[in-house]
């Protein structure tokens, strides 16, 4: 049986809200009438995002600290009383082959999209668990389902996620808490340098996506709580959280893995890089 849970009035908190798919989920999510908590380093970013909201809880936030991971959550709290849901999305990109990656490099890349994501994950578990109820969005790559020349570090910082989020599945479904497994395709954002352009086409069969598209899947992934769940582009379309009639909370505890736009699964090379969102 399916379980909807209706947006209106939740409280979640999405972590690289500063730009790109983070932002463009904080506000599918206030269009759906839930109350984001932004939550990213740049602090000018999240200010002028939360004066779009009318004043969301923006909290400037370095995700790899775990004094500030706390204070963040501290502050959801102090405002909100609860939290409800929490978007992973703070991520580092690193691009190159693998015989050229800095080890150093790729230790800072783990210790944000890895560890991290599980720190944020443990200190909002508290309060989900006292509620019992919390959904969780863990925001990781279609790199993870090709082999990916020329990404293959950054894809495997991905892999991990994938895992944590199928183990965290069965480990927090007795508490109520679901969680959730997006992979998008390649998207438009700041992320990689700013690469990609929106419409372009970097490998043949994939298609450069938007960061709103990413966010209403998202919000189609809430929507459909089904023991499995899979959406690709082409198929039928994903739920959009900014109709009034939709924003509905899938609420059954299990992982939806959403590949978005992975018709190929052709290598990608491209030139060694980081930038983080």
């Amino acid at each position: 049986m399916t379980d909807l849970i209706d947006l209106a009035g939740k409280t979640v908190i999405v972590t690289g809200a500063s730009s790109g798919i983070g932002a463009s989920t904080a506000r599918a999510l206030h269009a759906a009438g839930a109350h984001p908590v932004l939550a990213a380093r740049r602090a000018d970013r999240l200010a002028a995002l939360s004066g779009e909201f009318g004043g969301a809880l923006a909290v400037p936030t370095d995700v790899t600290d775990p004094e500030q991971v706390q204070a963040l959550v501290a502050a959801t709290l102090d405002r909100h009383g609860r939290v409800d849901g929490l978007v992973n999305n703070a991520g580092v990109s690193l691009h190159g082959p693998l015989d050229e990656v800095d080890p150093a490099e790729l230790g800072r890349v783990l210790q944000l999209n890895v560890v991290s994501l599980l720190a944020m994950t443990q200190a909002v578990l508290p309060a989900m668990r006292a509620q019992r109820f919390g959904r969780i969005v863990n925001v990781s790559s279609g790199t993870t389902r090709r082999v990916a020349v020329g990404v293959g570090a950054y894809a495997s910082s991905k892999s991990a996620v994938n895992m944590l989020s199928s183990v965290l599945t069965q480990e927090l479904a007795a508490d109520g808490i679901a969680v959730s497994l997006l992979l998008p395709s390649i998207t438009a954002t700041e992320f990689a340098d700013g690469r990609f352009t929106l419409g372009a086409s970097p490998v043949p069969g994939m298609v450069v996506q938007s960061p709103d598209y990413v966010a209403g899947v998202s919000c189609g992934c809430y929507a459909r709580a089904r023991s499995r769940s899979t959406s690709r582009t082409g198929r039928s379309g994903p739920r959009s959280c900014a109709s009034p009639s939709e924003p509905r909370w899938g609420g059954s505890a299990r992982t939806r893995r959403l590949r978005l736009n992975t018709r190929r699964t052709r290598p990608f090379r491209a030139s060694g890089s980081s930038s983080r969102r």
